[in-house]
């Protein structure tokens, strides 16, 4: 088989230039690239990654350790950080992080330690000051997904601006008997997404003068199952029910369209539901949500990594933490209220 040396004398450029070529580190002019890919194609040329792992001191991939994948959301982000991923040439290898502490303890102070990945996306973990100084005194790029995380590149996501988004549709279609199905507890840890979900709640029904009733919250999961059953106990009571249920989750929300049909309740006529992240069943179930297009977070982690692990000449330092977008996708789970 052709080597690099043959590579490089038929596409008249140097064995350091295929080198960066082919194995996609350090900046290669277009038109080099492209006759370095010629040449290797004519000659059958293929990069041996042991050979370029021990020259380079990477292994071309990338640790993601994330709280749990039975989870839609942590399971698209996911996919798209791994597809961004495969576009690059790098590997991926998934931490779960979704039993006891003593395996988060594990994977930060050995798994991550043994050299066995370039770089780490933490997905919805808000990592201590000790977990990242360990993965940066090996010069192990870092980026989180989810929260500010001190001394981290992070892309963040306004909980509270995304419950008011949701909650202001229903108050702007006339509610103001709003129920909010939240996280409990188990769930309210890192970043605190549960607790920040229903303060934007809260603040959007105080801007109209109305006073957040705790009777109109119920704890779930963050599943269709929880979902349906806290719904079910919010709609069961025919003299005071809501005419608007804000679910912090879709999954929730299409739960709770669930128990209200099993109630005899016709969405959007009798009750509005309303949740967050457009998961893939929400336009089937018509279901009004702001998304935040988990996808792309994963591929926009890839790409804060690459400009660490790959710089190109006129590489600048990027800033510290990036604001996600979200989106107010109405459908027609939500309506009027029946008053009015």
């Amino acid at each position: 088989m052709a080597g690099i040396e043959e590579v490089a004398k038929l596409a008249g450029v140097s064995t350091a230039t295929v080198s960066r070529a082919l194995s996609g580190r350090g900046h290669v002019s277009p038109t080099s690239k492209a006759k370095v890919e010629e040449a290797a194609a004519l000659l059958g040329y293929v990069v041996s990654s042991n050979a370029s792992s021990l020259a380079s001191g990477r292994t071309r991939n990338i640790g993601v350790v994330i709280p749990f994948l039975n989870r839609w959301f942590f399971s698209s982000v996911l996919e798209g950080a791994q597809q961004a991923l495969l576009r690059r040439g790098y590997d991926l290898t998934l931490y779960n992080l979704s039993g006891d502490g003593r395996e988060r303890s594990s994977v930060f102070e050995h798994f991550l330690l043994r050299q066995r990945v370039d770089a780490v996306i933490a997905v919805s973990l808000e990592l201590t000051e000790h977990e990242v100084q360990r993965l940066h005194d090996l010069g192990k790029p870092l980026v989180g997904v989810g929260g500010p995380i001190p001394g981290v590149r992070t892309l963040t996501i306004d909980d509270v601006g995304v419950a008011r988004l949701a909650t202001e549709h229903l108050i702007g279609l006339g509610h103001r008997r709003i129920a909010h199905i939240g996280g409990d507890l188990e769930f309210d840890l890192d970043f605190h997404l549960p607790t920040n979900r229903r303060l934007g709640y809260e603040a959007a029904l105080r801007e109209v003068g109305v006073e957040p009733d705790p009777t109109l919250f119920a704890p779930a999961d963050f599943t269709i199952r929880g979902g349906y059953h806290a719904a079910k106990q919010l709609l069961g009571r025919p003299h005071d029910r809501p005419t608007g249920i804000f679910a912090a989750s879709d999954e929730m929300a299409i739960g709770s369209i669930l128990a209200a049909r099993d109630l005899g309740l016709v969405v959007p006529r009798d009750v509005s539901i309303i949740g967050i992240d457009d998961y893939d069943l929400s336009d089937f179930f018509g279901l009004s949500t702001v998304a935040q297009f988990p996808r792309g977070q994963g591929e926009q982690a890839v790409e804060i990594l690459m400009e660490q692990l790959e710089p190109g000449p006129d590489a600048a330092p990027g800033a510290s933490m990036t604001q996600l977008p979200f989106e107010l996708r109405v459908r027609s789970s939500t309506a009027t209220p029946p008053e009015l």
